[in-house]
């Protein structure tokens, strides 16, 4: 009795295993050893040094790398600014000497893919091209524009379009604008409107300063919390962006694009991107590197980059070829969601004809997206349009038809192929019409399929 009763799940076990099982005893000793804790088998190794050869590898190795440099940073700050918090407004930091990204792993060069100085990857961080000049001449190589093309697209251009404004003037007209229509709305009697300090104004205009000449490092402290204002534009205007260097504006634009809403980061693409970088582009004939970086980054929220920069872009009318062919270059490169790029086609199909608008619908039709029927109707209605049209078009309109045709041909009615059909009758190229009468032809209908598996 007194042996079936001590008998416990680990004995059960062992005599299950074949193990020798030891003999309980007397009931009142097993009582006497379970107060005392006894003794373990395991032996544990403490105090002993890690070998040598093991490192801290991966993002965690990288993640302390980065912490340990920061702080550095933050000691030969204090050093140099003893008395203060923070250094003054434009006091220059020293420059630190570049180093060479140091590697946790001893089987890994320096120059590894891996080696990313110690630093993470931000929130809105993007794939980013190494040569902009790469990526444009990559896109004009695929459009193979001649210049009588070029001439052409002359035709298309807004004739009575209003001329590109400063960036500068456009800011005063946006806040006169805004203050006009709140003075409107609200009684002024009754309300006292809130102004800006002389002491703020005073940090805007030096923190302007800065900007101007900034290159590289950390930004003044103050400008990252503009964006968490309510009177954000006034104050991103008494900075003056329009003499913004070009690194502080990339800085900038991520800033914003990770603080702001969209509706609010939509009017800063607009009135800050947009005409900084129209400007570049018609001053050098190019887009400096870290506008193009800007761009990408603006593209992490693509319903405001659609809205600030491509649309009213595109809406403009005066839209020149080498501007379509940078924009859509970033557009090309990046992946975006097939909603946003639908409503992109959709607007865009829908308003008058420029050659910069078939340099995008071909870019948005090389994406390859399932677009709706609706969309699908609205770029067919685009190109009949032109049925009646005898101006002589562009071999850009050509190669967007042709992508058209090639992605979304099965996606047509017999009637709306027909009326493509008469289309390319009045309007021919010697070589892409041959292709676009052929992939008509030979293709299944929209309906067809689902016709034959009723059937």
């Amino acid at each position: 009795m007194e042996r079936s009763f001590n008998m416990g799940k680990k004995t059960k076990r062992l005599k299950v295993l074949g193990g020798k099982v030891a003999q309980p005893g007397p009931l009142a000793d097993q009582m006497e050893r379970d107060e005392v804790a006894q003794p373990t088998q395991r032996f544990k190794l403490r105090g002993l040094e890690t070998p040598e050869d093991e490192y801290v590898e991966g993002k965690l190795g990288r993640s302390i790398l980065k912490q340990s440099k920061a702080q550095l940073q933050e000691m030969e700050t204090e050093e140099l600014f003893p008395e203060e918090d923070f250094p003054p407004l434009g006091a220059q930091r020293p420059r630190q000497p570049r180093q060479t990204p140091i590697s946790l792993n001893p089987n890994k060069c320096s120059d590894d893919e891996d080696s990313t100085d110690g630093e993470d990857i931000d929130e809105t961080e993007m794939p980013t091209p190494v040569s902009c000049d790469k990526a444009v001449k990559e896109l004009e190589d695929e459009l193979g524009l001649t210049e009588e093309d070029k001439k052409v697209l002359d035709h298309f251009m807004k004739k009575d379009a209003e001329p590109q404004r400063k960036l500068a003037d456009l800011f005063r007209d946006k806040i006169t604008e805004k203050q006009t229509e709140i003075q409107s709305q609200v009684d002024a009697l009754s309300v006292q409107t809130v102004s800006l300090s002389p002491e703020v104004q005073e940090m805007c205009k030096q923190m302007g300063a800065v900007l101007s000449k900034y290159r590289s490092g950390p930004l003044p402290k103050m400008f990252k919390v503009i964006p968490k204002m309510r009177s954000w534009e006034e104050l991103v205007y008494l900075t003056n962006p329009d003499k913004w260097s070009a690194a502080a504006m990339y800085q900038a634009v991520r800033i914003f694009v990770s603080n702001l809403k969209e509706a609010m980061a939509q009017r800063f693409f607009n009135l800050v991107l947009l005409p900084r970088v129209r400007d570049d582009i018609s001053f050098f004939k190019r887009l400096n590197f870290h506008l193009y970086q800007a761009l990408y980054k603006a593209m992490f929220k693509p319903a405001a980059f659609f809205k600030g920069i491509l649309l009213p872009l595109c809406k403009s009318g005066n839209c020149t070829l080498r501007e379509a062919v940078i924009i859509g270059s970033v557009i090309a490169k990046i992946h975006i969601p097939i909603l946003h790029s639908a409503a992109a086609i959709l607007k865009i199909a829908e308003m008058d004809y420029s050659g910069s608008n078939s340099i995008f619908l071909r870019i948005f039709f090389d994406k390859k997206y399932a677009l709706p029927y609706r969309v699908v109707d609205a770029c067919i209605y685009h190109y009949i349009k032109f049925e009646n049209d005898r101006r002589e078009l562009p071999v850009l309109w050509h190669q967007s038809l042709l992508t058209f045709v090639q992605r979304y041909k099965e996606d047509m009615s017999p009637d709306q192929k027909q009326a493509l059909l008469d289309v390319v009758r009045f309007h021919t190229h010697h070589t892409i019409t041959a292709e676009i009468r052929r992939e008509l032809i030979n293709s299944k209908c929209r309906g067809e399929e689902e016709q034959m598996l009723v059937e």
